[in-house]
């Protein structure tokens, strides 16, 4: 029995062909570019990843600078000893990070994806490797379209190792924030290393490789969602990177020394090395489009070109749509204090301040007051009645801290004489707490749960002075 599927032609040439509804995405070789723009992109190329890699090995308190040690479930921050209970700080930082990009959005447009961002960092080292190992442009269409020689085999082959080497070495170094890096090294060089420390190296190093090295402006224009909802945080007055039209058309071929106004020509000269050097592939001069990153690739390589045809620079710029319209600078302050810049601002002032202040008077203990479910209450000796806790108490300081109980909330309740409980530095621990209540005291409450509040008090001593938490529980009166 025949196939009853069939392929449905779109359209057919004039040999009689379909074309196919699939359209691969062509490779973009980008040329390279020098310019001022350019310099700032590899200084933050630079200072982001001496950030990154550096940081693992950065050795604070006999610990890594920034350590999330998930097993111990300790997260260090330099000074900072952080626990699973203070993820409302995790949340404060993405807040002020969402917060920080919407206003930096608004008032400079996506200056974080052309300078700063992860995957624009990567691309742009990825793409000096290969630059420096397949030549330029030019040179890598015509490798492209080579057969595969020696020259090509080992140019590519080259290439693949680089890209690979700084994959894996990134792999490693971002496993280093959760296993100290030393450790991990060490367990690397002796062939030891743990399934889960292997798996993540592999995986992060891979998808390195694959984001930087060949998925590139597609994880930008397809998987990117800050491409798609940016068009929300601008406005006539965001910076953008803009053509201006009026000047540069028509555009047009001419020589050095030829009258542009006899030809009746702008100052584009048609040379589409805006187009060369775009890292998505984009024609800058078909207007805004969601694909520009804002690297400002093509102002660099423009003003290069009215630079050698002695025109003013700045026929491709950071400008906004009301500044090429109506004229004037286009970060006046008239057009960056504008309502919702005002709005993000104070928005964001308050989150900061707020997070500031949390962590300046944050505790130097924590506590967590579990009831004992085995035994809820009980009748011990003279008639008393007994409620068991379980109290986690946290040491948020990297030196050893001396810890005493107390109890108030109910009048005669008083925690079984114990001797004080002395914390390694970092140290959580549970223990168990005993509450006692007279009879009387117990009959006057009645039978119920009754309001009940913990007091953990950091000992004084010669370098600390005392400190105090408090925390809710209930005491139990049985009937």
């Amino acid at each position: 029995m025949a196939d009853a599927r069939k392929v449905i032609p779109i359209a057919a040439d004039p040999a009689g062909g379909t074309v196919s509804m699939y359209t691969s995405e062509a490779t973009i070789h980008a040329r390279a570019v020098h310019g001022w723009f350019a310099a700032w992109r590899w200084a933050l190329v630079w200072g982001t990843q001496i950030v990154f890699y550096g940081l693992p090995w950065l050795s604070w308190n006999g610990r890594p600078a920034m350590l999330f040690d998930l097993g111990a479930r300790r997260f260090y921050i330099f000074n900072l000893v952080l626990y699973p209970q203070d993820f409302i700080y995790l949340t404060g930082l993405l807040i002020l990070s969402a917060y920080g990009l919407f206003l930096f959005t608004a008032v400079a447009g996506r200056l974080w994806c052309g300078y700063a961002c992860p995957q624009t960092v990567y691309t742009e080292i990825f793409m000096w490797v290969e630059h420096h190992l397949e030549g330029d442009r030019q040179a890598r269409i015509k490798l492209d379209k080579s057969a595969w020689k020696f020259d090509k085999l080992w140019r590519r082959g080259g290439k693949h190792c680089v890209w690979l080497t700084i994959g894996l070495w990134t792999g490693f170094s971002f496993v280093g924030y959760f296993t100290p890096i030393r450790t991990l090294g060490a367990e690397v060089l002796s062939f030891g290393l743990g399934p889960w420390e292997m798996f993540w190296v592999l995986f992060y190093g891979f998808a390195t490789y694959g984001n930087a090295g060949f998925m590139r402006e597609q994880v930008c224009k397809y998987m990117c969602p800050y491409a798609r909802f940016q068009s929300a945080m601008f406005d006539h007055d965001t910076l953008i990177i803009s053509y201006d039209e009026k000047r540069g058309e028509p555009r047009g071929a001419r020589a050095r020394t030829a009258d542009k106004a006899a030809l009746g020509l702008g100052d584009c000269v048609d040379c589409t090395l805006c187009v060369q050097v775009c890292p998505t592939g984009i024609d800058i001069r078909q207007g805004l489009q969601y694909e520009c990153i804002g690297c400002a690739a093509c102002i660099d390589v423009c003003n290069g070109v009215m630079d050698k045809l002695d025109y003013p620079r700045g026929l491709i710029r950071y400008a906004s749509h009301r500044s090429l319209t109506e004229g004037g600078a286009p970060l006046s302050l008239k057009r960056v204090l504008r309502p919702r810049v005002l709005i993000y601002g104070a928005v964001l002032v308050l989150i900061a301040g707020g997070f500031t202040a949390s962590l300046a008077l944050r505790a130097p203990l924590r506590v967590d007051v579990v009831r004992d479910r085995g035994s809820l209450a009980r009748l011990v000796d003279e008639g008393r009645i007994e409620n068991v806790y379980r109290l986690q108490v946290m040491n948020n300081t990297e030196v050893a801290q001396r810890y005493r109980f107390a109890v108030s909330g109910i009048p005669g309740a008083q925690v079984l004489a114990r001797s004080d409980t002395t914390l390694a530095p970092a140290e959580s621990r549970w223990v168990p707490v005993a509450v006692q209540v007279p009879p009387e005291e117990a009959q006057a409450l009645g039978p119920g749960a009754h309001k009940l509040m913990f007091q953990v008090t950091r000992v004084a001593d010669a370098e600390h002075p005392e400190a105090s938490v408090n925390e809710k529980s209930t005491f139990v009166v049985p009937r």
